[in-house]
Protein backbone atom coordinates (compact mmCIF):
# COMPACT_ATOMS: atom_id res chain seq x y z
CA UNK A 1 0.00 0.00 0.00
CA UNK A 2 1.53 3.09 -0.90
CA UNK A 3 1.99 5.75 2.34
CA UNK A 4 -0.32 8.48 2.80
CA UNK A 5 0.48 12.11 2.24
CA UNK A 6 0.68 12.70 5.69
CA UNK A 7 3.03 9.84 6.42
CA UNK A 8 5.38 10.80 3.99
CA UNK A 9 5.36 14.84 5.45
CA UNK A 10 6.23 12.86 8.48
CA UNK A 11 8.81 10.66 6.79
CA UNK A 12 10.50 13.88 5.48
CA UNK A 13 10.58 15.95 8.55
CA UNK A 14 11.79 13.09 10.00
CA UNK A 15 14.83 12.56 7.79
CA UNK A 16 15.83 16.30 8.49
CA UNK A 17 15.60 16.06 12.01
CA UNK A 18 18.10 12.85 11.78
CA UNK A 19 20.54 14.46 9.83
CA UNK A 20 20.67 17.89 11.51
CA UNK A 21 20.85 16.56 14.92
CA UNK A 22 21.52 13.24 14.79
CA UNK A 23 18.45 11.58 16.26
CA UNK A 24 17.92 8.35 16.16
CA UNK A 25 14.58 7.00 13.99
CA UNK A 26 11.97 6.43 16.45
CA UNK A 27 12.44 9.22 18.67
CA UNK A 28 12.67 11.60 14.90
CA UNK A 29 9.52 9.84 13.95
CA UNK A 30 8.08 10.96 17.32
CA UNK A 31 9.18 14.71 16.69
CA UNK A 32 8.30 14.58 13.66
CA UNK A 33 4.95 14.25 14.18
CA UNK A 34 4.37 16.30 17.02
CA UNK A 35 5.77 19.01 14.94
CA UNK A 36 3.38 18.77 12.46
CA UNK A 37 0.57 18.17 14.80
CA UNK A 38 -0.08 14.77 13.92
CA UNK A 39 0.45 13.51 17.59
CA UNK A 40 -2.67 11.87 18.11
CA UNK A 41 -3.35 10.42 15.10
CA UNK A 42 -3.64 7.02 14.13
CA UNK A 43 -0.11 4.98 14.59
CA UNK A 44 -0.69 4.02 10.51
CA UNK A 45 0.60 7.20 9.57
CA UNK A 46 3.43 6.91 10.80
CA UNK A 47 6.12 5.69 8.25
CA UNK A 48 8.31 2.56 8.41
CA UNK A 49 12.16 2.78 8.92
CA UNK A 50 12.81 2.21 5.24
CA UNK A 51 10.62 5.32 3.81
CA UNK A 52 12.38 7.22 6.52
CA UNK A 53 15.66 6.52 5.45
CA UNK A 54 14.77 6.74 1.58
CA UNK A 55 14.33 10.41 2.76
CA UNK A 56 17.44 10.65 4.94
CA UNK A 57 19.23 9.34 1.28
CA UNK A 58 17.48 12.09 -0.46
CA UNK A 59 18.35 14.64 1.97
CA UNK A 60 21.90 13.91 2.38
CA UNK A 61 22.22 14.29 -1.72
CA UNK A 62 20.34 17.70 -1.67
CA UNK A 63 22.60 19.36 1.28
CA UNK A 64 25.35 17.10 2.38
CA UNK A 65 26.99 15.56 -0.78
CA UNK A 66 30.38 17.35 -0.54
CA UNK A 67 31.23 16.40 3.16
CA UNK A 68 29.02 13.32 3.77
CA UNK A 69 31.19 10.23 2.64
CA UNK A 70 33.83 10.98 4.15
CA UNK A 71 32.31 11.64 7.62
CA UNK A 72 30.88 7.80 6.70
CA UNK A 73 34.28 6.60 5.94
CA UNK A 74 35.34 7.95 9.48
CA UNK A 75 32.45 6.61 11.66
CA UNK A 76 33.02 3.22 10.15
CA UNK A 77 36.77 3.06 10.45
CA UNK A 78 36.04 3.92 14.16
CA UNK A 79 33.50 0.85 14.09
CA UNK A 80 35.82 -1.02 12.33
CA UNK A 81 38.87 -0.78 14.93
CA UNK A 82 36.18 -1.45 17.78
CA UNK A 83 34.80 -4.39 16.16
CA UNK A 84 38.35 -5.71 16.16
CA UNK A 85 39.06 -5.34 19.53
CA UNK A 86 35.93 -7.04 20.57
CA UNK A 87 35.73 -10.28 18.22
CA UNK A 88 35.27 -13.05 20.71
CA UNK A 89 32.24 -10.89 21.40
CA UNK A 90 30.79 -11.59 17.75
CA UNK A 91 30.54 -7.67 17.04
CA UNK A 92 27.98 -6.69 13.86
CA UNK A 93 27.61 -3.06 12.99
CA UNK A 94 24.40 -1.79 12.39
CA UNK A 95 22.33 1.89 12.28
CA UNK A 96 22.96 4.42 10.25
CA UNK A 97 26.91 3.45 9.94
CA UNK A 98 26.22 0.59 8.58
CA UNK A 99 23.27 1.41 6.03
CA UNK A 100 25.75 4.25 4.85
CA UNK A 101 23.43 7.18 5.87
CA UNK A 102 25.40 8.64 8.89
CA UNK A 103 27.20 11.75 9.57
CA UNK A 104 29.44 12.92 11.98
CA UNK A 105 26.81 13.45 14.15
CA UNK A 106 25.64 10.02 14.22
CA UNK A 107 26.72 7.83 16.94
CA UNK A 108 28.29 4.10 15.74
CA UNK A 109 25.74 1.16 17.20
CA UNK A 110 27.43 -2.36 17.57
CA UNK A 111 25.69 -5.08 18.29
CA UNK A 112 27.24 -7.67 20.39
CA UNK A 113 25.77 -11.42 20.81
CA UNK A 114 27.27 -12.90 23.76
CA UNK A 115 26.30 -16.32 25.59
CA UNK A 116 26.81 -14.45 28.76
CA UNK A 117 25.17 -10.94 28.83
CA UNK A 118 28.44 -10.05 31.38
CA UNK A 119 31.15 -11.04 29.04
CA UNK A 120 31.47 -7.79 27.26
CA UNK A 121 31.55 -5.51 30.06
CA UNK A 122 34.13 -7.99 31.65
CA UNK A 123 35.81 -7.94 28.44
CA UNK A 124 35.78 -4.21 28.74
CA UNK A 125 37.32 -3.92 32.02
CA UNK A 126 40.16 -6.66 30.86
CA UNK A 127 40.79 -3.75 28.16
CA UNK A 128 40.87 -1.03 30.66
CA UNK A 129 38.15 0.90 28.74
CA UNK A 130 35.66 3.46 30.65
CA UNK A 131 31.87 2.79 30.32
CA UNK A 132 28.68 3.17 31.45
CA UNK A 133 25.63 1.34 31.35
CA UNK A 134 21.95 2.14 29.97
CA UNK A 135 18.87 1.06 29.06
CA UNK A 136 18.01 0.98 25.29
CA UNK A 137 13.96 1.42 25.00
CA UNK A 138 13.32 1.06 28.54
CA UNK A 139 9.45 1.42 28.27
CA UNK A 140 9.22 -0.67 25.05
CA UNK A 141 8.47 -4.23 24.68
CA UNK A 142 12.30 -5.59 24.65
CA UNK A 143 14.20 -3.35 26.52
CA UNK A 144 17.91 -3.47 25.96
CA UNK A 145 21.15 -3.05 27.72
CA UNK A 146 23.69 -0.93 26.18
CA UNK A 147 27.55 -0.22 26.76
CA UNK A 148 28.90 3.06 25.60
CA UNK A 149 32.14 4.22 25.34
CA UNK A 150 33.57 7.55 23.88
CA UNK A 151 36.02 7.04 21.03
CA UNK A 152 38.62 9.35 19.37
CA UNK A 153 38.05 9.84 15.60
CA UNK A 154 41.48 10.83 14.11
CA UNK A 155 39.47 11.12 11.04
CA UNK A 156 37.13 13.52 12.08
CA UNK A 157 39.37 15.42 14.47
CA UNK A 158 36.79 14.28 17.36
CA UNK A 159 35.13 12.48 19.76
CA UNK A 160 32.00 10.06 18.39
CA UNK A 161 30.11 8.17 21.03
CA UNK A 162 29.99 4.26 20.21
CA UNK A 163 26.68 2.43 21.37
CA UNK A 164 27.52 -1.49 22.24
CA UNK A 165 24.19 -2.96 22.43
CA UNK A 166 23.70 -6.21 24.17
CA UNK A 167 22.27 -9.51 22.49
CA UNK A 168 22.22 -13.24 23.00
CA UNK A 169 23.69 -15.20 21.10
CA UNK A 170 20.96 -17.35 19.61
CA UNK A 171 19.56 -14.23 18.04
CA UNK A 172 22.04 -13.60 15.62
CA UNK A 173 20.86 -15.69 13.00
CA UNK A 174 17.49 -13.89 12.63
CA UNK A 175 19.08 -10.54 12.90
CA UNK A 176 21.24 -11.16 9.69
CA UNK A 177 17.51 -11.56 7.54
CA UNK A 178 17.46 -8.86 4.81
CA UNK A 179 14.78 -6.02 5.22
CA UNK A 180 12.09 -5.82 2.43
CA UNK A 181 14.24 -4.92 -0.51
CA UNK A 182 16.76 -7.30 0.41
CA UNK A 183 19.32 -4.69 2.12
CA UNK A 184 20.74 -6.12 5.21
CA UNK A 185 20.46 -4.20 8.70
CA UNK A 186 23.74 -5.06 10.01
CA UNK A 187 27.08 -6.69 9.26
CA UNK A 188 30.26 -8.27 10.77
CA UNK A 189 34.01 -6.92 10.47
CA UNK A 190 35.11 -8.83 7.27
CA UNK A 191 31.48 -7.51 5.72
CA UNK A 192 32.02 -3.97 6.50
CA UNK A 193 36.02 -4.32 5.23
CA UNK A 194 34.43 -5.26 2.51
CA UNK A 195 32.82 -2.09 2.26
CA UNK A 196 35.31 0.25 3.21
CA UNK A 197 37.25 -1.10 0.36
CA UNK A 198 35.05 -0.87 -2.49
CA UNK A 199 34.09 2.99 -0.95
CA UNK A 200 38.05 3.90 -1.21
CA UNK A 201 38.43 4.02 2.65
CA UNK A 202 40.86 2.71 4.80
CA UNK A 203 40.26 -1.30 5.51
Amino acid sequence: MEPTAATREIAAEAARLIVETGLEYAPAKAKAARALGRSGNSRSEMPANELVEDEVRSYLELYCADTQPQELAALRAVAARWMERLDRLRPHLTGAVWRGTATRLSSVRIELYCDDPKAAELHLMDLGIAYEVDTLDPGGPRPRDVLTVSSPCRELGERVTVHLLLHDYDELRGGLKPDARGRTWRGDVAALRRRLLEEGGTP
